[in-house]
């Protein structure tokens, strides 16, 4: 099959999926040359196939339009996952340090404290937020969703429950799905599961692979949302160490694997936090090959896919997976609405128990959020408010790593992120991260402790920021003042 075969065959698939709805525009032929990496010739070609076939027509100086006549069967829900092989160049890796020794157990996991004492404090009166979690909301277009969704009640004053049982809303599955697929993946709508925000994707899907007393493999260090589900669930985490710029030390995993059953793995690939890393594709592919070869479910935690700072969004681990093992979450919790809390599961061959989960645990998503962002996502500029944000992070990514080291003592070592809104700082090794916290806190300025990232003391000298919020005076003056404590520490 030739690649505009393939590609015709994709569009026709999301079509009848529901994808894209009979009379609405598909992507242009640049955009979707820019899309699935392929030439504007391919994907005339494709087009002109999709024309001959009856899905598309083409309407002078607007672009192509699915025909009316094409609608999306009804059908029953699908447990397999719709995916095909990468369309880019893959990352080139880059030298890689060895491996650390694997610990020789896994471990019970208990820093939920820690996390909750920690989180506690980034609200406090005038503290500089250097330690948030969450990204600055002045970003993102709340007014312009809750305008959405006060009229959304104005029209219902009771709305039916039942609309919008699980997997969830109808609409904003399908908006998911198109999103997907005009980045170049295209996906089942039915195997989406709406969820509260990633948190409860997460954590419903490590409930449907894994049970209490499994031990499950994460990243180290990895963010603590892993291991609070972990704890939660009364499983226990073994810790993989994690090159800072290639991701999960593949050849660490392999080794625990052929020394014990492994219920699970649990990763970032893309801007993971706390170090921002990009996996590169060829060790995405090897990883879930690897996963493959073990029968091993992997729980795919990508909030940060829409915020890169290259050029083209990066693919996912469910891109590369044909066995249904990768159970995919994300949210528009880190790009659109951090309040509204609106989350995904897209968890292959699991997605029936998900579902099945997702009503005993919480039965219902609000549904009136859900309209909302649907609403939002059809008729507004999503990918506009993308490209401010990205410009925005990743020039605060380089004004705080700037600052990191003009006010640091000799022996601080930085991260350097491909996508997101945080910063991993290595300190000198005589440095307590829970030391300077106390300190910093005492001086109005949060950060994010090494401890809260593991469940051993291997980053007790590194600590986390958060570059989401505007750069200002205070701002500079809290990271020279961080950067004092540091020196006295050492």
């Amino acid at each position: 099959m030739t690649r505009y075969e393939r590609l015709a065959d994709d569009i026709e698939a999301a079509v009848r999926r529901g994808v894209f709805a009979a009379g609405e525009r598909i992507p242009s032929v640049r955009r979707a040359s820019e899309q699935h990496g392929v030439s504007i010739k391919t994907v005339l070609h494709a087009y002109a196939l999709l024309e001959s076939r009856g899905v598309i027509e083409s309407r002078p100086q607007s672009g192509f339009f699915v025909r009316e006549a094409m609608r999306a069967p009804a059908g029953g829900a699908a447990n397999a996952t719709a995916t095909g092989p990468a369309n880019g160049a893959s990352g080139a890796a880059t030298k890689r340090r060895p491996s650390r020794p694997v610990p020789p157990a896994a471990a019970p996991v208990d820093v939920s404290r820690l996390v909750l004492s920690t989180l506690r404090t980034i609200g406090a009166q005038d503290a500089v937020p250097l330690g948030s979690p969450y990204p600055d909301p002045s970003l993102y277009p709340w007014r312009r969703i809750n305008q959405y969704a006060n009229a959304i009640a104005r029209r219902h004053a009771s709305w039916n429950l039942i609309d919008d049982l699980p997997p969830g809303n109808p609409e904003l599955i399908r908006q998911i799905a198109r999103r997907y697929a005009e980045n170049g993946m295209p996906v089942d709508p039915e195997e989406i599961v709406v969820t509260v925000g990633a948190t409860e994707a997460i954590n419903l899907s490590l409930q449907a692979v894994a049970k209490p007393g499994d031990t499950v493999a994460v990243e180290s260090p990895t963010y603590y949302a892993m291991l609070h589900a972990i704890e939660r669930l009364g499983m226990r985490a073994i810790e993989v160490s994690t090159h800072p710029e290639t991701g999960l030390d593949l050849e660490a995993l392999e080794r625990v694997l052929k020394r014990q059953k492994v219920a699970a793995c649990m990763v970032m690939p893309n801007f993971q936090n706390p170090l921002g890393f990009c996996m590169p594709d060829e060790r995405k592919q090897q990883l879930v090959a690897l996963a493959a070869a073990h029968e091993m479910p992997v729980i795919e935690n990508d909030v940060y896919q829409e915020l890169y700072f290259g050029q083209t969004r990066p693919t996912s681990l469910k891109h590369f997976d044909t066995r249904g093992l990768v159970l995919h979450c994300a949210s528009f919790s880190k790009s659109l609405s951090a309040s509204y809390r609106i989350g995904w599961a897209m968890p292959g061959r699991y997605r029936a128990q998900v579902e099945k989960l997702k009503f005993l645990n919480t039965l219902t998503t609000p549904s009136v959020p859900q309209v909302a962002l649907a609403d939002y996502l059809r008729h507004d500029g999503y990918d506009r408010h993308l490209r401010r944000v990205r410009r925005f992070y990743r020039q605060q990514a380089r004004l705080m790593r700037a600052a990191v080291q003009r006010f640091f003592p000799a022996g601080t070592r930085t991260s350097d992120p491909q996508g997101g809104y945080v910063l991993w700082v290595e300190l000198p090794e005589s440095v307590d991260s829970m030391r300077l916290y106390q300190a910093a806190l005492a001086r109005g300025i949060t950060i994010g402790p090494g401890y809260m990232f593991s469940m051993r003391n291997d980053f007790h000298h590194y600590i986390r920021l958060n570059y989401s919020y505007p750069w200002t005076a205070q701002t500079e003056a809290a990271l020279k003042t961080l950067g004092d404590l540091v020196a006295q520490m050492a």
